[in-house]
């Protein structure tokens, strides 16, 4: 039976990535932006954000909910500059999933981010579920976010990641063709070519379980001591197993608590001291991929 769907992938033989000074791992990690574009009614939505804060099953209300916001604000107010200095500090890169609309509200941070050198990818025009949206009005956002975008940054957004995605998304960012990469797939621990829709687009992969989503889920970590271990542990067992990329996402108002923040620090030094990774921004491991195997008109 015929199906757009790949399980087979690289199979038993992926290729050799061939990563920067002989590293086994190319770890990136990825700052999610996204305070201040959640679902409100400020921003025209029918009801409040119940998704990704420390009260795990909240419920949507049709009118602000103020514990809510504030759980977002604290994201940018604090968590996203302690997470900052963790990484400066060690002048490690990243990338930022920068949702258009809350990049807007805090030129600030904006700002740290290209001063830092970080890679500002797009993380779409509102941080909103995209599954039931009409295609005409992804289509429009998807444009919207890379004027503002290039607005905000002075620069078009090279990676897109939508995250709560509809079953158009990843079509519509190929027809953009704009994009160096796509990140909306957890479908493998090397980047890969997909050509499903009419032009070869390079899917670098995200991940939701090295994610500190996993603090504010019912089946997820408790502590940071946990989320510690399985980082750590994911990157052990990739430097063991040599030739991949591992990723790890984290939020202001997640990892950005003080507590967690210690475990990510501690992280850090890990993978520094193993001399065993190449610490890239997503973009730079794209195009060390077009570089080293180009789409040759067989899709993995």
């Amino acid at each position: 039976m015929s199906q757009p769907r790949d399980l087979v992938g690289y199979g038993a033989h992926p290729p050799e990535p061939n990563w920067p000074n002989g590293a086994r791992v190319a770890v990136q990690f990825v700052i999610n932006y996204e305070e201040g574009a959640e679902n409100s009614v400020l921003n025209g939505d029918k009801g409040s954000e119940a998704f990704l804060s420390e009260m795990v099953g909240a419920g949507s209300h049709p009118d602000r909910a103020m514990a809510m916001e504030s759980l977002y604000e604290y994201g940018s107010r604090a968590g996203f500059w302690r997470l900052h200095r963790i990484f400066t500090e060690r002048g490690l890169p990243l990338t930022v999933f920068g949702v258009a609309k809350a990049m807007e509200m805090n030129p600030e941070a904006v700002a740290a981010m290209k001063a830092a050198d970080w890679e500002i990818a797009s993380h779409g025009l509102r941080w909103i579920d995209y599954q039931y949206v009409p295609e005409e009005v992804e289509r429009a956002h998807i444009a919207e976010a890379i004027a503002l975008h290039e607005k905000l940054t002075g620069s078009r957004p090279l990676g897109w990641y939508q995250g709560r995605t509809s079953p158009n998304t990843a079509r519509l960012v190929a027809e953009e063709g704009g994009f160096l990469y796509d990140a909306d797939s957890y479908a493998d621990d090397l980047p890969y070519w997909d050509d499903k829709y009419h032009r070869p687009q390079l899917v670098v992969p995200y991940t939701l379980d090295v994610n500190d989503m996993k603090i504010v889920a019912l089946n997820g970590f408790t502590e940071g001591e946990q989320f510690f271990r399985h980082m750590r542990d994911t990157f052990d067992q990739l430097v063991e197993e040599g030739g991949r990329m591992m990723s790890i996402g984290l939020h202001g108002r997640i990892a950005g608590k003080p507590a967690r923040a210690r475990w990510v620090a501690r992280f850090l030094d890990h993978v520094m001291e193993s001399e065993e990774a190449w610490v890239a921004r997503r973009e730079d491991i794209a195009r060390h991929w077009i570089q080293h195997h180009p789409y040759t008109g067989d899709a993995a």
